[in-house]
């Protein structure tokens, strides 16, 4: 994954009314923290920030500072839940060389054998990975896959020099057979059933 430049500016102003005004002029309100450094508090053109992390959370910034460069990875964005507008982040200090701990997409590719059902059990993968080497996603190849096929997060290629902090026996993917058309239908009526959905019965046509 790249490395994604920012300008931030350092703020000495704290507060919800500050932030409301900062967040008006177009930017987000942001902290610095680790490597047992005092947490930094700082100011993000919203625009740039919401075009640096569309690859991915795990997008390493280059963020330039009065001081000098540093290296952040975001570790919590705020959004408003109806606006839709970045209402704080929180960003991880990091070292070139350093490891950090992600969760990474897994993405399966590739198509099972025909008459099956994939089953997604986990959709990320907790990894330790350097902080310029995070893989945007991690495979899983399920061409040909039979029935009952089962990839565990052990069995998820990692790139080099990664580690996995998820438990290696945990289920990632799962090859089944495909229920019939039947079998649908009798879950279906179950669940209506337990549900208390009554159908309606079609009516006899009088003459």
């Amino acid at each position: 994954m790249s490395e994604v430049r920012l300008i931030a500016e350092t703020r000495t102003e704290f507060g919800k009314g500050f932030a409301r005004r900062i967040r008006r002029a177009g930017k987000v309100p942001a902290v610095l923290y680790g490597h047992g450094t005092d947490p930094r508090h700082l100011s993000l053109t919203a625009r740039e920030f919401a075009a640096a992390i569309k690859g991915g959370a795990n997008t390493v910034l280059t963020l330039q500072l009065e001081g000098g460069d540093e290296l952040a990875l975001p570790k919590s964005v705020v959004r408003h839940p109806l606006r839709d507008y970045f209402e704080h982040v929180d960003l991880l200090l990091v070292r070139r060389g350093e490891k950090v701990t992600v969760e990474v997409p897994v993405i399966v590719e590739g198509d099972a054998e025909s008459g099956t059902l994939v089953l997604n059990d986990l959709t990320t993968l907790s990894i330790e990975v350097e902080a310029l080497s995070i893989p945007d996603s991690l495979s899983v190849d399920l061409t040909g896959a039979v029935a009952g096929t089962q990839i565990l997060a052990g069995d998820v290629t990692l790139p080099a020099g990664a580690s996995l902090i998820t438990d290696a026996e945990a289920l990632v993917v799962a090859v089944t057979v495909a229920p019939t058309a039947e079998q649908l239908d009798a879950e279906t009526e179950e669940a209506e059933a337990e549900a208390g959905v009554v159908r309606d019965e079609p009516q006899a046509e009088s003459n």
